[in-house]
């Protein structure tokens, strides 16, 4: 763990409450003093990187009642007490209640660093090990969110678990019906701003004359029909993510004032004067390649350059075809459930013309196809009529189509020589196009 690990101290004593301090910070042990139990609890958390060292004497609210608050928030925080002549029993009874240890005055500064290094390390491993299930759920839920195991979508999902803790605004390119938002909420959900608001807005939707008051908000009587008050889009977004979509087709003066809000993280309201303070994170998506539309005068390089301070590239499903039967299977299970319909068998060959179509509406039109399936009325419609959108170069899918068609048959029959007879291949062969491509071998 990086950020180092302190103590608080709660003494009300400023004799004692320095002579603590000072012993720690000549042993390079960060701490920090308070004189109250009120004082402390603004400090602590459940996640507080840090141990308790606190007198059991304390005005207001003694150390026995404050150790049992502190406990019933996190039960696993180490806390310390500093215990006089008399109060010896009762230490005894608060490490039976939870505490860590307990020191007697008077002790010397030796003895309280010792004690303190024990309890510090105990918590820098209780952290450790909740950090990582932190991210173990966080992996997990963005692969049951963001389907595909092709080099395409893990490269996806490691920049979005990366990026997710950061204060970074991220600018997401991809095609249309790629998952642009999709990937915009995994990286609210995943990050600490998840439980503030998601405000999605979809920049070519609106007109102009509206898009101003539905991200900055007005006042009452900030023009003709501006009734009452109204917070905007971005104000309303302060604390979580604001998700800008279509990027490219916000109009130039609107680029202006969003650029000034990412720079100053202040807002006015139309017909206000206030600068209101704004704390968001912003995700932007867009299927055009913005630094070229700049170059024609259709985008501000500048807002461009604030935007991308990452940048997440989302593959075409043409281009991640082994993950097209896994995405498929998952659109069909949730369509049976949303049309309380009976999953369908599949029928020979399906796998084959679903991994050789073309795609052009990405995830979002595979999606659709899978709805047709279930509620069957597939027949004579892409990919599995005679319309398909737009020949494709063999050349250029040949390969991506026996590499998806492989993964496939190793994830459905989980064995070399279960794959190898499906596909009518020897196994030896199957062998090399697996090394060939990259892929996993089943165990």
């Amino acid at each position: 763990m990086s950020e180092a690990l302190k103590v608080l101290i709660i003494e009300d004593d400023p004799d004692v409450a320095l002579g603590c301090e000072q012993a720690l910070q000549l042993e390079d042990i960060p701490a920090e003093c308070v004189a109250s139990a009120e004082q402390a609890r603004r400090r602590l958390g459940r996640d507080f990187r840090g141990v308790v060292v606190s007198d059991i004497r304390l005005p207001k609210m003694d150390g026995m009642a404050f150790l049992r608050e502190i406990l019933a928030v996190d039960p696993e925080l180490p806390v310390v007490l500093i215990t006089g002549h008399g109060d010896v029993s009762m230490a005894v009874q608060a490490m039976k209640d939870g505490a860590q240890d307990f020191i007697q005055k008077p002790f010397a500064p030796e003895y309280l660093v010792e004690v303190v290094r024990r309890a510090l390390e105990k918590r820098r491993l209780v952290l450790e090990v909740r950090d990582l299930r932190r991210q173990l759920a966080q992996r997990d839920q963005l692969e049951s969110r963001m389907i595909g195991g092709s080099p395409g979508m893990q490269k996806v999902r490691a920049l979005v678990a990366g990026l997710a803790d950061s204060a970074a605004d991220v600018l997401i390119h991809g095609e249309t019906g790629t998952g642009k938002e999709l990937v915009a909420r995994c990286l609210h959900d995943a990050s600490p701003r998840r439980h503030g608001n998601f405000v999605a807005i979809n920049c070519g939707g609106l007109p102009e004359t509206l898009l101003d008051s539905e991200l900055f908000g007005h006042e009452a009587g900030a023009y003709t029909g501006a009734a009452r008050k109204r917070i905007g889009k971005i104000e309303h977004a302060s604390g979580g993510t604001l998700f800008l979509d279509e990027i490219e087709s916000m109009p130039v003066p609107m680029q202006i004032k969003l650029l000034r809000v990412l720079q100053e993280r202040t807002l006015e309201r139309l017909g206000s004067n206030t600068l209101i303070p704004i704390d968001c994170r912003v995700v932007a998506a867009t299927k055009t390649d913005l630094l070229e539309l700049a170059g024609r005068g259709g985008f501000r390089s500048d807002l461009y350059y604030r935007l991308a301070v990452a940048t997440l590239e989302l593959p075409a499903l043409r281009e991640r075809r082994e993950d097209i039967p896994l995405l498929f299977e998952h659109f069909l299970l949730q369509a049976a459930a949303r049309h309380q319909r009976l999953v369908p068998e599949t029928p020979p060959g399906r796998s084959q013309q679903l991994v050789g179509y073309a795609w052009p509406g990405n995830v979002r039109e595979l999606r659709n196809v899978a709805d047709r399936c279930v509620l069957g009325i597939e027949s004579g419609s892409p990919p599995f009529g005679q319309a398909i959108a737009g020949p494709t170069p063999l050349a250029e899918t040949v390969e991506a189509f026996e590499r998806a068609l492989i993964a496939d048959a190793l994830r459905r029959h989980g064995s070399l020589a279960r794959a190898a007879e499906a596909l009518a291949v020897a196994k030896t062969t199957l062998h090399d196009k697996i090394r060939k491509y990259g892929l996993n071998e089943p165990g």
